[in-house]
Formats: structure tokens, C-alpha cells, sequence
């Protein structure tokens, strides 16, 4: 994708601040960060969401999430981290580059994700079932 901002990171047109780097997975601190070392972790192929990326290439992502998360543990102490991917507009996905964000968090760090939760949902489970199977 020529337009892709991360397609163009990966092409090294467009600057960044990488972390880690192989053949198949780029890791860079995000441009718009929530958090000291908020870091984006996508396959350097161009996939749309977590709908379109093959299993192997994603299994080699989650491996630098992982990788990552270890080293900002040993490095910096950070113990406590989000790894969040959203995939489509409706769940928020903003740059339509398959990715992860890594986010160190704190305590009293100003971030708050919470989500509104439906426990009547619960007597629907049998029904939701069925309707994966």
C-alpha cells in the first residue's frame, strides 16, 4: 500500500524510531504515545486487521510483543504493560495497517480503559453458542 503510513515506516520513507527489527516483524515507539515506551508492533507486509494476516505471520508478531514485553521488563523494570489490537472502525482501528500496541503502564498514570459490561447478556451464552458451532 504506497499510502499506508507503516507500509512507509517498514520502506523507511516515513521516520520512526525502531526497537526491534527482523525479516518479517518491525517494532517502533508510536508517534502518538499514552505511555513511556507505547511501542506498535506490525508485520512489515501490508495485512488490513487481524481478519486478513495468515496465522504463521501473526504468530511471528505476538513472538516481538512477547520479546518486547520482556525486555522492557528487564531493562527498564516496566511490570505492568496493555497489549491491545483493535481490528475494524468499528473497534476503533485508525490505521488500517495489521498492529498491536504495547503500552507500559503505572499506577496514576492518567489512562483508563474501561468498558461497559452487560451481565443480562450471560442467559444468552447456550444461544451465542450454538451460533459459532
Amino acid at each position: 500500500m504506497n499510502d499506508c503510513i507503516f507500509c512507509k515506516i517498514v520502506r523507511g520513507e516515513a521516520r520512526s524510531w525502531k526497537v526491534i527489527e527482523n525479516d518479517s516483524v518491525l517494532a517502533f515507539l508510536d508517534i502518538h504515545p499514552v505511555s513511556e515506551y507505547h511501542t506498535l508492533v506490525i508485520p512489515k507486509t501490508h495485512y488490513e486487521n487481524i481478519f486478513d494476516i495468515p496465522e504463521a505471520e501473526l504468530l511471528e508478531v505476538v513472538k516481538v510483543v512477547k520479546q518486547l514485553a520482556t525486555l522492557y521488563s528487564r531493562n527498564l523494570g516496566i511490570k505492568n504493560v496493555q497489549i491491545i489490537n483493535s481490528s475494524g472502525s468499528e473497534a476503533q482501528q485508525d490505521v488500517f495497517h495489521a498492529h498491536f500496541h504495547l503500552v507500559p503502564r503505572r499506577k496514576g498514570d492518567g489512562q483508563n480503559v474501561r468498558w461497559t459490561t452487560h451481565s443480562e447478556w450471560i442467559e444468552k451464552f447456550d444461544e451465542l453458542l450454538a451460533k459459532i458451532k
